[in-house]
């Protein structure tokens, strides 16, 4: 193989080019391959590599390439992976550049390879994050020139890792946060604000199209008592387990939700209310037999438009119910208006 001569666009071009990569790209897969190739491009290398400390793997991974076959590409992330004294290995845990050393052969052709850290500030103090990799076919003097061309663009890589970096962070957050707001924290269902939402809906489209809809109370029996004798933490332990079987226990075009302290409620589209409801009510029972400490629920059920119209005497039709069913003592269900 014989290598590249360097593209003869002055350096300061490249890096002007290299700068607004990593200022316009919104895409840091793409600014990443773009780098490389102005690396390749700037000393007239045939390969670019970068790896990175990948956490989960707890070892380096290879980001991105340029010049690799696919082939090629594993058996470098191997090597490295596997062989702390590779140049690219060295590099990534000393942090110190590595300019000519001779890498493994490359398509049956020894290469001649400048490695160079890859870092961020961080709290005033330098965060590795991994290292560039360039190589060139044959005997290669890593100059001055070159050396401090490589360095720069080594910093923009860092750059836009780093960049990228912050963006997946801020997104997650606003994830998570998007996901708080329209869910009970303690037990992951929906929350009240959602359940309003979703029942507001429910209540349209029945309406709209002629159908029936349900809407089951559920409350946790003694779970008081709980909380005054093993402790709030005991009680949290029973409400996440009542909002599994929730979840486990109802159909897919179900929705439930946490609605209060130990009060859950879920909108069932049709008239399938009670039936859902008795599998709860049922599955907590089987959960107990399995020899589990007791937990019960008592539920009331109301049907549109039977037991109401609108979204709050649904609720209270079957907030209603559930009075009827506790005063039959725990793990009881009533529906409303039964006699």
């Amino acid at each position: 193989m014989t290598h590249h001569e360097p593209s003869g666009v002055p350096s300061e071009v490249l890096l002007a080019r290299a700068i607004a990569t990593v200022a316009r790209s919104a895409d840091p897969d793409a600014a990443l391959a773009t780098l490389l190739a102005s690396a390749t491009a700037a000393v007239g290398a045939d390969h670019a590599a970068v790896a990175m400390w990948d956490s989960v793997r707890g070892s380096l991974a290879l980001a991105a390439s340029v010049g690799y076959a696919p082939e090629e590409v594993s058996a470098l992330e191997a090597e490295v992976a596997s062989n702390p004294d590779h140049p690219i290995a060295r590099t990534a845990h000393g942090q110190t550049a590595i300019l000519g050393s001779e890498s493994a052969a490359v398509g049956g052709t020894m290469s001649t390879q400048a490695t160079l850290p890859l870092r961020v500030a961080s709290g005033g103090m330098d965060e590795p994050l991994g290292a560039l990799a360039v190589s060139r076919a044959g005997s290669w003097h890593v100059g001055e020139a070159d050396a401090g061309l490589l360095a720069a663009l080594a910093d923009l890589i860092a750059l836009a890792i780093d960049r990228a970096r912050l963006t997946a962070a801020a997104q997650e957050r606003s994830d998570w946060q998007e996901r708080m707001a329209h869910t009970d924290a303690l037990t992951g269902l929906a929350n009240a604000r959602t359940l309003s939402r979703v029942l507001e809906l429910e209540v349209a489209r029945a309406g709209r199209q002629g159908t029936e809809l349900s809407v089951a109370v559920f409350d946790v029996d003694n779970l008081r008592a709980v909380n005054d004798g093993a402790g709030p933490a005991a009680g949290d332990d029973i409400l996440r387990e009542v909002a599994a079987v929730l979840a486990e226990s109802v159909r897919l075009v179900d929705t439930v939700a946490r609605t209060g302290g130990d009060e859950f409620l879920v909108v069932a589209p049709g008239a399938a209310g009670m039936t859902v409801a008795r599998r709860v009510l049922d599955a907590l029972a089987g959960r107990s037999a399995e020899g589990r400490s007791p937990i019960s629920v008592s539920a009331g059920v109301a049907r549109f438009p039977a037991d109401g119209t609108t979204p709050d005497e649904l609720i209270g039709a079957a907030s209603a119910a559930l009075l009827t069913a506790k005063s039959s003592g725990p793990g009881t269900l009533a529906a409303a208006g039964a006699a």
